[in-house]
């Protein structure tokens, strides 16, 4: 999607105009009105549309109005108009007209601050992804037609600085949504390191680790998870110096299960092709490093991504089977399906004795339980951090990123101690599932601060109802991570 940043409205193919609930017209919106004697009122008048947020009118542009089709779309309530409210009406005005032949839409911001335009160009381009890669006989009509996206702005110099401070975050989503969109025939562990590995050309350093290198040091139990697929396991590690030199990292850890069959205690067949997004830990994580180094942040931060296939064929770990990890605990695997934690355990370890961090956060599309628990429109937040936990809390409404904190408590411990290992992968049962796997992962915490996201329930959606999400792969975590840092670890 092109952007560009204009000083006037004149000769639009579609005019986006701002209109607040209670037929309000946002700052120019009650000129272009006034030079059509009234008719985008009348319009208005003779519909349901009221400025509500997520809501648009698409008129003929009357007699008075320089563009070919006009847009109205909701801003919401007049004192609730913040970041979010911007986002959404301009997400929702590019929804609305995509398919309408146009090459280009116009928003009119100039009565907007440089930075709000700036945001509306940033909404209009998350909402007009699309991951079209394999659709080779989609008919004209039901392509988008709209190729550029324009930003009418009182300050054109000022709004494409604060663009460009935005761009590589929309970069960074858009990669994510790619990774998680790719079937498994084609983002496979090796693919998606070689795909990360391109992202040295934004200056991060990317280490990638084979099943060699990863048996030498004791990714046991990460190794165990993949041994059931032809396809290498793989851990990649990607690190952004951008900090002062000799600060402690940060460090992100992702869970990469590229294709997750269950494994020996195998799924039911029908839903499985979905799991081809239970990367999307990984890919977040991803996204993320992506941005800091696009927006060159000021922090020194580590990404560390395990990337496997759980697949069932004769070379699989069996239920029952023992395996000891990378900490030197051992782990009774009584559910192959369990693999996430596995994954994410020799990581968790490698990462907080490799590089010292301040803190560990990682994120996994980890349980069926978190959507039992939360529904499908919030991540669970697990830590043994405070500080840590308030700090994602707060940066991810601030992004419309929904999560909430959950329990780990200590009588629950019991529920993952093993007759014949240190630990199991399982608790018992499906009760507090997700609380038991969270309690697995921290004993590979090493006491370090940290933070597990589970984001089962939302790193992919069927039916999106936010117009800058479009239907699929979400990316889910990358904004809400990005300015977490930026609001609390930055120098």
């Amino acid at each position: 999607m092109k952007i560009e940043f204009v000083a006037s409205t004149r000769e639009a193919e579609v005019l986006a105009v701002l209109v607040h609930e209670g037929r309000t017209f946002q700052g120019r919106g009650a000129e272009h009105d006034a030079a059509t004697s009234g008719a985008l009122a009348r319009a208005m008048g003779a519909g349901r549309f009221t400025g509500g947020s997520n809501s648009t009118l698409v008129v003929p542009a009357p007699v008075g109005i320089d563009a070919g089709t006009v847009v109205l779309t909701g801003a919401g309530e007049t004192d609730r108009f913040d970041d979010l409210a911007l986002e959404t009406a301009a997400g929702a005005a590019y929804q609305a007209v995509k398919l309408s032949g146009a090459a280009s839409l116009t928003i009119d911001a100039r009565d907007l601050s440089a930075d709000q335009a700036a945001r509306a160009a940033f909404a209009a381009r998350l909402a007009a992804y699309r991951f079209l890669k394999y659709r080779t006989t989609l008919k004209p009509e039901k392509t988008p037609s709209i190729e550029t996206i324009k930003v009418a702005a009182a300050d054109v110099k000022a709004a494409k600085a604060a663009y460009e401070r935005l761009a590589p975050v929309a970069d960074a989503v858009e990669f994510s949504r790619d990774l998680v969109s790719e079937p498994a025939n084609v983002l496979y562990p090796e693919e998606f390191a070689r795909r990360v590995k391109g992202l040295e050309k934004l200056g991060l350093e990317v280490e990638i680790l084979g099943e060699k290198e990863l048996e030498k040091l004791g990714f046991r139990t990460l190794l165990a998870v993949g041994q059931g697929s032809v396809r290498e396991s793989q851990v990649a590690i990607l690190k952004w110096n951008g900090g002062r030199k000799g600060d402690q990292p940060i460090a992100f850890v992702g869970k990469g299960v590229c294709f997750d069959t269950g494994g020996i205690s195998i799924k039911p067949a029908d839903g499985m092709e979905e799991m081809k997004w239970d990367m999307g830990g990984a890919a977040a994580v991803a996204g993320l490093m992506h941005a800091l180094a696009g927006r060159k942040a000021r922090v020194n931060a580590v990404g560390v991504l395990g990337l496997v296939e759980n697949m069932p064929d004769g070379a699989a770990q069996r239920p029952g089977d023992v395996v000891m990890s990378l900490s030197g605990q051992s782990v009774e695997v009584l559910n192959t399906d369990a693999e996430g934690r596995l994954v994410l355990a020799d990581c968790l370890w490698y990462a907080q004795a490799r590089f010292k961090p301040k803190f560990m956060l990682d994120l996994a599309t980890l349980t069926g339980a978190m959507i039992v628990a939360l529904g499908l429109e919030y991540a669970g937040v697990f830590s043994n951090s405070d500080e840590l936990a308030n700090n994602f809390l707060a940066a991810a409404p601030k992004v419309g990123e929904n999560a909430w904190r959950m329990p780990i408590p200590d009588a629950y411990e019991r529920h993952i101690d093993s007759p014949i290992a240190d630990v199991k992968n399982t608790g018992n049962g499906r009760a507090g599932g997700s609380i038991t796997a969270a309690l697995f992962l921290q004993r590979f915490t090493n006491g370090v601060p940290w933070a597990h996201i589970d984001i089962a329930p939302t790193a992919w959606i069927k039916e999106s109802k936010n117009p800058t999400v479009p239907d699929g792969a979400v990316g889910w975590g990358v904004r809400t991570l990005d300015r977490m840092v930026a609001d609390s670890y930055e120098a």
